[in-house]
C-alpha cells in the first residue's frame, strides 16, 4: 500500500483548521524584508543576499505572535548572528517550504535556511553548510488515540508535509506497515489533519513537534522513538554562491565557540 497521494478536500479542511494555530503564516516569495547586519569591508559587503525560509516550522521559523509579519525562530536568529559576525547583508523571505525550494532552484534566491536536513539526495542539487543541528522524525497521533506502534497503522492514512524527511521516512515504511501516505503543504495542515481525525497519524521533525506540543494547545502526542536522525544545514544551489557557504561556516564556527549558538537554541527550549 505504499503510495504517495494527495487529498484535495482533506487538504482544504486541514488548511482551514490550521488557521487557528498561532504559528501558521503565509506569504509569497517576493523579496522579503531586510534584516540588520554588521557593516563589512570584503567583497560580500557590496551584495545583499536573498535568503528564503519556511513560514510555519516553529521553533525554527514562525510568525511572531501579535507582530505585523515578523518571523522569528532558531533559523532566523542563527542567520542574523552569522551575518553580523561575517559582515554581510541579506533579506529573508519566509514564503513557505515549497515556494522557498522553487525560488532556490530557479536562482531567484541565493540561499535557504529552513530546518533543512542534509541528505545524499539533496546534496546532488544543493551545496550545504556545516551542520548546525541534528534531529530525527517521530510519529504523532491525536491525544486520545490508541495507536501505539507502526503496526497499528495498517489500513490507515498518515499525514506528512510534502518534500520533507518526514515524508520520505513515512513512504519508506508505508508498504511494510500497510498504511497510505497523504501529503500536505505545511506542518500546521498536518497537525490539523491528525487532530481533526482526517488521518490516523502523522510524522514530523522531533524538535518541531516537541515545541508545538509544549507551547501550543495541540491535541497531539508523540509515539515511539526518533528515526533517521540527520543534520540540518544552510543551502545554496549547487555551484552557486560559494562565498556565502564559506561565510556561513566561518560565522557558525565563531558563534558555536562563543556559546551564542547554544544560547539561541536554549531561547527556544532546545538543548544542544
Amino acid at each position: 500500500m505504499k503510495q504517495l497521494t494527495a487529498r484535495p478536500f482533506a487538504k482544504a479542511a486541514a488548511f482551514m483548521a490550521a488557521g487557528a494555530l498561532a504559528v501558521f503564516g503565509l506569504s509569497a516569495c517576493s523579496g522579503g524584508s531586510e534584516e540588520p547586519a554588521a557593516e563589512g569591508g570584503d567583497e560580500a559587503a557590496s551584495k545583499t543576499y536573498e535568503i528564503v525560509a519556511d513560514n510555519a516550522f516553529a521553533p525554527f521559523e514562525f510568525l511572531a505572535e501579535g507582530s505585523d509579519g515578523e518571523y522569528i525562530g532558531v533559523d532566523m536568529d542563527i542567520l542574523a548572528a552569522i551575518a553580523e559576525d561575517q559582515g554581510f547583508e541579506y533579506t529573508v523571505d519566509n514564503c513557505g517550504w515549497d515556494a522557498a525550494i522553487g525560488n532556490l532552484n530557479t536562482g531567484q534566491a541565493d540561499g535557504m535556511i529552513a530546518g533543512m536536513s542534509i541528505t545524499e539526495e539533496r546534496q546532488e542539487n544543493y551545496d550545504f553548510s556545516d551542520p548546525y543541528y541534528e534531529g530525527g522524525q517521530i510519529m504523532i497521533v491525536k491525544g486520545d488515540s490508541s495507536i501505539a506502534s507502526y503496526e497499528d497503522l495498517a489500513g490507515q492514512t498518515v499525514a506528512v508535509k510534502t518534500g520533507t524527511q518526514s515524508a520520505a521516512f513515512a513512504n519508506s515504511i508505508a508498504e511494510e506497515y500497510g498504511f497510505t501516505v497523504v501529503t500536505y503543504d505545511d506542518s500546521p495542515a498536518v497537525y490539523a489533519a491528525v487532530t481533526g481525525g482526517i488521518d490516523a497519524a502523522g510524522f514530523e521533525d522531533y524538535a518541531v513537534i516537541s515545541y508545538q506540543i509544549e507551547n501550543q494547545d495541540l491535541d497531539l502526542k508523540m509515539v515511539g522513538d526518533q528515526q533517521q536522525i540527520t543534520p540540518y544545514g544552510f543551502a545554496v544551489l549547487k555551484g552557486s554562491n560559494p562565498e556565502l557557504i564559506e561565510m556561513f561556516n566561518a560565522g557558525l564556527a565563531n558563534i558555536t565557540e562563543s556559546g551564542e549558538l547554544a544560547e539561541i537554541f536554549a531561547k527556544y527550549g532546545i538543548e544542544i
